[in-house]
């Protein structure tokens, strides 16, 4: 596993990293605990060292198996986690006594006395703009209560917002070959800053996977069955913002372009790697399997100046214009 530099920091952390949204055990249907711990089992075993959760997820049962893992293991690695879409926070409530609450409730749930890396976890453009909850972090990161602090963002105007913070450490985006804005957007300040990228949504919710069908179908308490069109938070956190036929229409047309000693979901996470700016990609895994496939990815040669160009075009005249939600 190739490892890249973590923004401001000294640590140097897997470039293929691992999202653990689907710990939580709901959002993405049933996950058991002990599918749980074979995915961060085999995430360890593929040198991975970078584990993205939140408190939210599973209302903190993704922190909490994460805590235990790392009980478990003398390994060390990278936690980044996030606070902000709780309901006693989100998305009107944001006090300094409510995020040092938030803070030290994921202390508790991982089993550390510092966070390597706390994220505003897509908190509303307001409280971005006041800049005041910038202000609660850097002193809980005096205190030693967060080691760094960064942002997860939905739009590349939230982006520049954070990048204008002094301290800031990372930015969470979305980022795929059906999401290419950021590159152009915010890429190079985020390097001239030393600000780490962290993407999320590189599958677009496992559309380039390449194995959905029109008529395929989730549980009822899977984000992508619930949040299709937007209806319980950003549309771009589900199939990148995309309506989820055309989404299979266009993974099935991107199939022509993937190199015959790749995969789709190959190509499109060595896209992501092809940037530099980029530290990490949080891919996330139902299944140990999974982990070890994306995990490979860190070891394929970079794409042909030929094909970047392609999937360029290719988002230019068949992605950009389905894109819902702010970007």
């Amino acid at each position: 596993m190739n490892k890249r530099a973590f923004g401001k920091t000294h640590t140097k952390v897997s470039e293929i990293g691992l999202g653990c949204w689907q710990l939580g055990g709901a959002d993405w249907g049933n996950l058991d605990d002990q599918r749980a711990f074979d995915i961060l089992e085999a995430a360890a075993d593929a040198g991975i060292t970078f584990f993205d959760t939140a408190d939210v997820y599973g209302n903190g049962r993704s922190e909490t198996l994460i805590g235990k893992f790392l009980r478990q293991h003398s390994q060390k690695f990278f936690v980044a986690t996030k606070l902000g879409r709780r309901s006693d926070l989100y998305p009107d409530k944001y006090t300094e006594a409510g995020v040092r609450a938030a803070t030290e409730a994921s202390l508790q749930r991982l089993g550390v006395e510092a966070l390597d890396l706390t994220q505003l976890h897509c908190v509303p453009p307001s409280v971005l703009q006041r800049g005041e909850i910038f202000d609660w972090l850097r002193t809980l990161q005096r205190e030693g209560k967060i080691k760094n602090f960064g942002a997860s963002v939905e739009s590349m105007d939230e982006a520049k917002v954070c990048l204008a913070q002094d301290g800031l450490c990372s930015l969470q985006i979305i980022f795929n070959i059906f999401r290419q804005k950021p590159a152009r957007a915010i890429f190079a300040e985020a390097q001239q800053k030393r600000v780490g990228i962290i993407v999320r949504l590189p599958l677009a919710s496992g559309l380039l996977g390449g194995k959905m069908t029109k008529a395929q179908s989730f549980a009822a308490t899977d984000h992508r069955t619930y949040n299709r069109d937007g209806q319980a938070f950003n549309v771009g956190e589900t199939f990148a913002g995309l309506p989820f036929e055309k989404g299979v229409e266009l993974a099935d047309a991107l199939k022509e372009l993937v190199p015959e000693e790749m995969s789709l979901p190959d190509l499109a996470q060595r896209w992501i790697l092809d940037h530099d700016a980029v530290s990490t990609v949080i891919t996330g895994a139902s299944r140990p399997e999974q982990v070890l496939a994306n995990a490979r990815v860190s070891k394929l040669p970079p794409l042909s100046d030929e094909l970047h160009k392609q999937l360029s075009q290719f988002y230019k005249t068949q992605v950009h214009e389905h894109i819902r939600g702010p970007y």
